[in-house]
């Protein structure tokens, strides 16, 4: 079996060695005769695997006690819609921060339980850069303040949290979470999608400030309400204990590296590398963000010729590196650098684009 560079988006690479360990355990973990997959969820066993899950996290993202930590079922964009209904009431307002695709679509499925106000927005220069600060027109009585810190699509990332006053902050951070240090004391509620920086799709991990859970919102069923799972341990209903399971071991390889400070400064130094070898093609390359809002985690990136795409994504997989072909939505290259994906695999990309334009420029 030869694995190859994966650049994918996402679902995207895991660890290798998180992959071996799962495969090892696969049939019997831990002595218990059985996969993971099998057991109960309210066994002592299992019981454990998540309680060390959760205080993992907590480690690497020095949260602190005031924040309830959940492992939820779906994906993100489930909770575009569920987020309102849990921080928001009848005629509230929300302030949201649009810097691509995924605000977007975060502000549209909120619409229907929160009075959406687009306080920023950079869709009129086809999300090629951050709003400055200075023109985000934010409301003191919001229920919340919602942002991306980082958008797959578009390559764009915040580098530093904003500044929102005493409203409570919201981020999706699907695509950065864990590639750095934060300080989760300056978030009311973080939510991400597994499947980039964690571990398979179909898990959410949710950090929320614990006086959030008990705001009167609206009548709903149990299972939408966050409170509920939080006073559940993230057990009100059967959860996805494989992808609880594998995010445990992500976190553990994660602790592995030297914890986030060091898989920060990795990723800026992957980042920095690709960047480095499209400004220095002489065009042949091009990455169309602007400079103070390039993404560590995705980089999106063009040919001087889009009549060479479809040469460049049939050479590049023959070379072993996969899942480069852009979002439909921008069309060209993007390079997705999560934390699994090492620097000898953008070693290999920056070699492979090199020599293509030496062979096609």
């Amino acid at each position: 079996m030869s694995r190859l560079w994966n650049f994918s988006a996402g679902p995207a690479a895991l660890p290798q060695p998180v992959l071996e360990r799962a495969q090892r355990e696969l049939l019997d973990w831990q002595g218990c005769g059985a996969s993971v997959m099998e057991l109960s969820h309210r066994g002592k066993a299992f019981m454990g695997l998540a309680k060390q899950a959760e205080n993992d996290l907590r480690e690497l993202l020095a949260v602190p006690e005031n924040y309830a930590v959940l492992f939820l079922q779906g994906g993100a964009t489930q909770h575009f819609a569920q987020i309102p209904m849990n921080l928001a009431g009848d005629g509230d307002s929300a302030d949201y921060i649009v810097t691509g695709h995924w605000g977007e679509k975060a502000a549209s499925e909120a619409a229907p339980y929160v009075k959406v106000n687009a306080a920023a927005s950079s869709k009129d220069e086809h999300y090629m850069r951050l709003p400055p600060r200075e023109t985000w027109q934010l409301d003191e009585r919001a229920a919340y303040v919602h942002y991306t810190p980082n958008e797959t699509i578009h390559g764009v990332e915040f580098h530093d949290i904003p500044q929102v006053g005493d409203v409570p902050l919201v981020a999706d951070m699907s695509s950065d979470i864990l590639s750095g240090p934060i300080d989760v004391s300056r978030f009311g509620l973080i939510y991400a999608g597994a499947q980039k920086n964690i571990g398979p799709s179909g898990l959410v991990v949710m950090i929320v400030r614990r006086d959030l859970l008990e705001r009167a919102t609206r009548p709903m069923a149990k299972i939408f309400r966050y409170a509920e799972h939080a006073a559940n341990d993230s057990m009100l209903n059967t959860p996805n204990t494989w992808g609880w399971y594998l995010a445990g071991l992500t976190f553990q390889w994660l602790k592995e590296q030297g914890g986030l400070a060091t898989i920060g400064e990795r990723n800026t130094a992957k980042a920095a590398l690709l960047y480095g070898a499209i400004d220095d093609s002489n065009g042949f390359y091009r990455n169309p963000v602007a400079l103070d809002s390039r993404s560590r985690m995705n980089v999106p990136f063009t040919l001087h010729d889009s009549a060479l795409d479809a040469d460049f994504l049939k050479e590049s997989e023959a070379a072993g590196l996969l899942a480069l072909k852009g979002h439909k939505a921008v069309g060209g290259m993007r390079a997705s650098l999560y934390n699994a994906v090492p620097l000898e695999a953008v070693q290999a990309l920056v070699g492979f684009m090199r020599d293509f334009a030496h062979r096609h420029g």
